[in-house]
């Protein structure tokens, strides 16, 4: 049996990867093959391409690099029509995998979506392309099942493969233990794991850090980079704010578990931040053009995961979100969340001030998270998806499919 995947970001590498070793854990035999990153290649996925060095946000950059990506569909198209695997398993990236996808069905190859795209949050026209490209829409927030079966589309729910990862994490003790030997309380600030978001949000978040500590004499900041390149930007952003802050790379985890409250890049750092019961306020810079076309087309209430899993009120109709703490209900948004293209960091640094001066209000956001967690975070989502797959496979191979021409 050959699988093909197509994963585009370092995020979907991780999860990716997990998947892989469930895949393999039930069938040894089993070869992946494909687009996708170090970690998944790791797990005995033979790249034909790394995916993720390409991992690109903006819409200019994305068109510089057409001609590559459509080398890549071509390419695809080929290993399809002559090798003709058993199925196409896409994780993310949504431009470039409905072109997989499409290739895909075009050779009578079923297609698995394992975390299906954000459409829901502000682009349901692209629905009918999952309806038409995609046999398997896997979920991996509750009330994805739902809203895509509702359009028609062949959806289950198996869980946030985010989840599996955290429940193997192991922490460096040491480092731990250094951090809470120091009575005085940490801010964690988590800038993000591109090069483009720390250079978008953490000078917003220095200057948030500047005000806490005129509130806070004692605080102390440390900041999460992804990698040593992020690590020399955010030195170069420290020495030019003046905020005494210390760099740490590849100890996300522990700043996150020692803090007493982050300040954080909307993204999936945030369901770490509930795993590990953390207070944060959640960040994201954005142009006033992306805020205008946000407050017109977007649909979903919150940007960040954890609001969106602890809350009913999910959609707007119209109009646009940022937390207010005078608005009715503004206690239950647990993470407060400022997408913005003005300054609030007088905002943040009120709210994350109140959270190290007043522990009582620290251990009220605590128990809203822990309550939440026991909730919705659950191991399995690799697990789950591989035996669906396999699963649906099995059943594809007794019914006999039948494949288009090329």
């Amino acid at each position: 049996m050959e699988i093909f995947f197509s994963v585009g970001e370092p995020s979907g590498d991780l999860h990716g990867a997990n998947l892989i070793r469930a895949l393999k854990s039930r069938r040894p035999d089993i070869q992946c093959v494909g687009y996708g990153g170090p970690k998944m290649a790791e797990a005995g996925c033979q790249l034909h391409e790394d995916l993720t060095r390409w991992a690109i946000m903006w819409f200019l950059r994305a068109l510089l690099n057409l001609h590559k990506f459509i080398g890549l569909m071509l390419r695809a198209n080929r290993y399809f029509r002559e090798h003709k695997p058993d199925a196409v398993v896409l994780i993310d990236y949504p431009g470039f995998n409905w072109w997989i996808a499409g290739r895909a069905k075009a050779h009578g190859i079923p297609v698995f979506y394992y975390g299906t795209p954000q459409l829901w949050a502000w682009a349901e026209w692209r629905v009918g392309k999952m309806r038409r490209l995609v046999d398997h829409a896997l979920c991996k927030l509750p009330f994805e099942e739902q809203w895509y079966r509702e359009r028609d589309c062949n959806a289950t729910y198996v869980g946030h493969p985010y989840f599996d990862e955290l429940e193997n994490q192991v922490l460096d003790i040491d480092f731990v233990r250094q951090q809470n030997e120091n009575a005085s309380p940490l801010v964690t600030l988590l800038p993000g794991s591109r090069s483009q978001e720390v250079s978008s949000n953490l000078p917003v978040f220095l200057e948030t850090a500047k005000k806490i500590k005129a509130e806070v004499p004692d605080v102390r900041f440390a900041i999460a980079a992804f990698s040593d390149k992020h690590a020399a930007l955010a030195f170069e952003h420290v020495l030019a704010s003046g905020v005494e802050a210390e760099v740490h790379v590849d100890l996300t985890p522990e700043l996150i578990h020692s803090a007493t409250c982050c300040l954080a890049c909307s993204g999936s750092v945030s369901l770490e931040l509930l795993y590990h019961e953390k207070p944060s306020v959640v960040h994201y810079k954005i142009s006033p053009f992306a805020h205008w076309v946000q407050s017109h087309f977007r649909k979903v209430k919150y940007i960040t995961l954890v609001n969106l899993l602890a809350r009913n009120d999910l959609f707007y109709d119209h109009g646009y979100y940022t937390y207010d703490p005078d608005a009715p209900g503004a206690e239950e948004v647990v993470f407060p969340e400022y997408l913005a293209y003005t300054n609030r960091s007088d905002d943040m640094a009120k709210r994350i001030a109140a959270w190290v001066k007043e522990p009582s209000t620290t251990r009220k956001t605590v128990e809203q998270l822990r309550t939440l967690k026991q909730r919705v975070v659950g191991q399995g989502a690799s697990s789950h998806g591989a035996e669906y797959i396999l699963s649906h496979l099995a059943q594809r191979k007794i019914a006999g499919p039948s494949v288009k021409a090329a």
